[in-house]
């Protein structure tokens, strides 16, 4: 990194440890890769998207969330396609294009599958669950999930 320019404090501060359920990270125009703070609140998110707004769509919000129960919305990306990987646990993911056309998908740990982009998404735990999910944050859209 120092053949970068960037300050020591730069180069120390990028190679310390770090958990990503702790740091999510921001992967940027150009290449560049940014730990961010903990997702601490639905404030968070209008921060991360005011701070990265120059890298529009083509930003990526790296993030890795445990649940042990069904989602209670849905939610979509029209920017861009999302890849949830499984790495704990069993979960169901339910997927429904714009047309209403469905899509069940059952992950594994170490499986993952691809939300594509204006396909509204849920999930539903079978077990504790940990998953990653790469994602364009931008524009994301939630909507309730009717109780079954």
């Amino acid at each position: 990194m120092a053949g970068r320019g960037l300050p020591t404090a730069v180069i120390d501060e990028a190679a310390s440890p770090k958990t990503l359920p702790n740091h999510p990270i921001h992967l940027g125009l150009d290449g560049n890769a940014v730990p961010l703070p903990a997702i601490d609140s639905e404030r968070w998110y209008d921060e991360y998207l005011a701070r990265f707004a120059g890298d529009g769509t083509q930003g990526r919000l790296i993030s890795q969330f445990s649940f042990s129960e069904n989602w209670e919305s849905w939610e979509m990306h029209p920017h861009g396609d999302e890849i949830v990987l499984c790495i704990a646990g069993t979960m169901v993911l339910h997927q429904q294009s714009e047309t209403g056309e469905t899509a069940t998908v059952t992950l594994k740990s170490g499986d993952y599958a691809i939300n594509p982009a204006g396909w509204w998404h849920t999930a539903d735990a079978t077990t504790q669950v940990t998953a990653i999910f790469i994602t364009t944050a931008y524009g994301t859209i939630h909507r309730a999930r009717e109780a079954s």
